[in-house]
C-alpha cells in the first residue's frame, strides 16, 4: 500500500511545496495496487498503473500525474468496469488523475485543485468539493455534488437523467457547454485522457467533438458562479478606469 508516498515525502523536504518539474521521475506500475497508491503524490512524480487501484486511490494528490488503465491482455470492457476503489482523491489539493474505467463511491471528495477525468463514479461523487476539475465519462451514482462549494465539473450525461435523479442541487447549477474557455478547458482534459491511458470512450467523444459537447453538463456551485462574475466584474471596471 501507499506505493509513491515515502518518496513524495522526500520531494517536498528536499524542494518545498513547489516540488520538481513534471514528469521528473515516473513510474510504471503493473498489477493491483493497495490502498493509497500515490497516497501525497508530490509534483514531479509520475506514475502509470496497468492494473487496478483499491481504496483511497490518490488521497491528498498534491501535485503528481497518475493514469491507471487496464493490464495488458484484458478482455472486460474498461468503461464497464471499477477500476479504481471508494474514495479516490480525497483531499486532492493538485495534479492530475486519468483513470480509464469507474471509481467507486466519493471520489474527489474534499478535492481543492486537482484535475480528474474517469468514466463513471458512484454514490456521492465531488461531495464537498471545493476547487479543481473533475470530468466524468459516464454514468453517476445518486447525490453528486452534495455540499460542493468550489470548482467545476462536467459530466457526460448521456441518458438524460443526471438532473433529476442523480445530482443534489442544493448548492449547484447546471449550465449546457456553450463558453469557449469551458470547451477547450473540457477539450485538454478529454485528450489528455485519451493520451494517457489509450481510452477508447474519449476517442469516440474526440472523433465527433462537435455532437459530443450538447451530451455534457457543467455543474458550477452557485456561490462559486457568483463569485467568478464579481471578479469578471472587478476587472472589467479596473480596465476601464486605466484607460479612461
Amino acid at each position: 500500500r501507499s506505493v509513491g508516498t515515502i518518496l513524495s515525502s522526500e520531494i517536498s523536504k528536499r524542494y518545498g511545496a513547489e516540488g520538481l518539474p513534471d514528469d521528473t521521475i515516473t513510474f510504471n506500475c503493473t498489477g493491483s495496487a493497495g490502498q493509497s497508491f500515490c497516497c501525497f503524490g508530490a509534483r514531479g512524480l509520475t506514475m502509470h498503473l496497468h492494473g487496478d487501484g483499491n481504496d483511497y486511490f490518490c488521497k491528498g494528490l498534491s501535485g503528481a500525474k497518475v493514469s491507471v488503465r487496464p493490464q495488458e491482455g484484458t478482455t472486460f470492457v474498461a468503461e464497464d468496469n471499477i477500476i479504481i476503489g471508494n474514495v479516490a482523491l480525497y483531499g486532492a489539493t493538485s495534479g492530475q488523475l486519468y483513470a480509464r474505467g469507474i471509481a467507486g463511491e466519493r471520489f474527489c471528495v474534499r478535492n481543492s485543485g486537482a484535475c480528474a477525468v474517469v468514466e463513471g463514479v458512484g454514490d456521492h461523487g465531488c461531495e464537498y468539493m471545493t476547487g479543481g476539475r473533475t470530468v466524468v465519462l459516464g454514468g453517476t451514482g445518486r447525490n453528486f455534488a452534495a455540499g460542493m462549494s468550489g470548482g467545476i465539473a462536467y459530466v457526460l450525461d448521456e441518458q438524460g437523467d443526471f438532473a433529476q435523479y442523480r445530482c443534489n442541487m442544493e448548492m449547484v447549477e447546471l449550465e449546457t457547454l456553450d463558453d469557449d474557455d469551458d470547451i477547450a478547458e473540457l477539450k485538454d482534459l478529454v485528450e489528455n485522457h485519451q493520451r494517457y491511458t489509450g481510452s477508447l470512450v474519449a476517442q469516440r467523444l474526440l472523433d465527433n467533438w462537435d455532437a459530443s459537447l450538447s451530451k455534457f453538463v457543467k455543474i458550477i456551485p452557485s456561490d462559486f458562479k457568483a463569485a467568478l462574475q464579481r471578479l469578471t466584474e472587478q476587472k472589467i471596471e479596473a480596465e476601464s478606469a486605466v484607460t479612461a
